[in-house]
């Protein structure tokens, strides 16, 4: 796989084409799974499906049958969508990345596809995933640089979209597979408030964090789908320019010295066009955060496998079954101890907001860029304090590295406030170029 095979498509030019009829879908459909068969055998972001072509082409005819005129067509009208393959569809197995027998991990349809579907789109497939969405890579690579990893783990939704094989895709973030992958593959990544997408049907990690999320080739593609799969979205404007926050101290300094270089020209960059910069000293006590988190992300992980893990656990890639291992070893009461920790550190954070005035913090999306390698998706570290918090951010497509790996810039709002983060995060993608 070459450079030239990195070609995000834009969600709302093809959304607006598809409405219109141009293409029609049975083209659509036509060209999709041609585009599918010859990238994925390099790419490997799509789980196996012999029967795509015809599933696809039966649901375009269902969508040309019920919406006839194209004035009436729903915003995602024949758009093609990459699921990550530990949400549950109707009529495709879920494998989460494991070689358990799907019939054991079956469920009721996740309520964002019900979603996806009542907007019109169609399910392009399921994306691959690192086994149950915790460390256990799948074998999806990077289209930038195919002997790196794509990041996880939602490693082939990430990767779908910057390959250009669909516009769309939808992952899943418990620390940092959504925020991390987009970065690495040098695309947006939408990780919304805690819950603002219902979680059902949806095969758990650690619930106190799962979070849906989605990946588009720009912020555009982000503000068209997120109003129609998120819950009570309401229409704001960006408001003034927003002040921004860095947060200085051990987070911040673990960021690999290139990405650290590159996110302090970024910042200079907003400053030069005139946006406010407030240096804030944050999470001071980063080891501990981490520390607490783990704490709850391991007990959580063990006890959504108690079943599966005492039945199967031979199958278990030994990454995810030491995982399980050490969650079986922590105490509920140590659990309720370290929910009582984040819920400390959501008031110390806002406070620290408030006080510096701080609409945005800004951080890298990733420590560098995408590790050589496919047997490790990376490190979530740069996304850890902000989803144990439940935050909302993005990851923008900014810049790359020395020998040419995409990083990101994430952006964080306050929760609840993901319709001003995608507001005021346009400002930021302009001046990003």
């Amino acid at each position: 796989m070459d450079e030239p095979l990195v070609r995000p498509r834009s969600l709302t030019r093809e959304a607006a084409g598809l409405r219109v009829g141009v293409p029609g879908l049975p083209e659509h459909v036509e060209r999709f799974c041609a585009l599918v068969d010859r990238v994925d055998p390099l790419l490997h972001a799509f789980v196996a499906e012999p029967g795509r072509h015809d599933r696809l082409q039966a649901r375009a005819r269902e969508l040309a049958a019920r919406y006839p005129e194209s004035a009436g067509r729903p915003p995602l009208y024949g758009v093609a969508v990459g699921v990550k393959d530990i949400v549950h569809v109707d009529g495709l197995p879920t494998h989460g990345g494991s070689a358990l027998p799907p019939g054991v991990l079956a469920g009721p349809q996740a309520v964002v596809v019900d979603r996806l579907l009542a907007a019109g789109a169609m399910v392009a497939g399921k994306t691959v995933t690192a086994e149950f969405a915790a460390s256990a890579p799948g074998p999806t690579r990077n289209p930038h640089h195919p002997g790196h990893t794509p990041g996880g783990s939602s490693s082939g939704s990430a990767a779908a979209v910057a390959a250009g094989l669909v516009p769309l895709a939808i992952g899943t973030q418990t620390v940092g597979s959504v925020i991390r992958p987009a970065a690495y593959c040098g695309v947006v990544g939408f990780r919304p408030t805690h819950g603002r997408i219902p979680f059902a049907g949806v095969i758990p990690n650690a619930p106190s964090f799962d979070t849906l999320g989605l990946f588009t080739a720009d912020l555009a593609g982000a503000a068209l789908a997120a109003p129609l799969l998120c819950d009570g979205w309401r229409v704001v404007e960006p408001g003034p320019e927003p002040v921004l926050g860095v947060p200085d101290g051990p987070y911040l300094e673990r960021a690999e010295p290139a990405a650290l270089r590159a996110f302090e020209e970024q910042v200079a960059r907003f400053e030069r066009a005139g946006l406010a910069v407030r240096r804030v000293p944050l999470f001071p006590d980063f080891a501990e955060v981490t520390r607490q988190l783990q704490i709850v992300n391991r007990f959580e992980l063990a006890r959504s496998h108690a079943d599966w893990f005492a039945r199967f656990g031979g199958l278990y890639r030994p990454e995810t079954a030491a995982s399980i291992r050490v969650g079986q070893g922590v105490a509920a009461e140590d659990r309720e101890a370290a929910l009582g920790f984040r819920e400390r550190l959501r008031e110390r954070v806002a406070g620290a907001a408030a006080a510096a005035g701080v609409d945005l913090w800004l951080a890298p999306s990733a420590p560098g860029g995408a590790p050589e390698g496919l047997h490790s998706t990376g490190d979530a570290v740069m996304s850890l304090p902000w989803s144990c918090l439940g935050l909302p951010a993005l990851s923008l497509p900014a810049g790359r590295t020395p020998d040419g790996l995409p990083l990101g810039l994430q952006v964080v709002g306050a929760a609840g406030e993901d319709e001003r983060l995608l507001a005021r995060a346009a400002l930021l993608e302009g001046l990003l170029g």
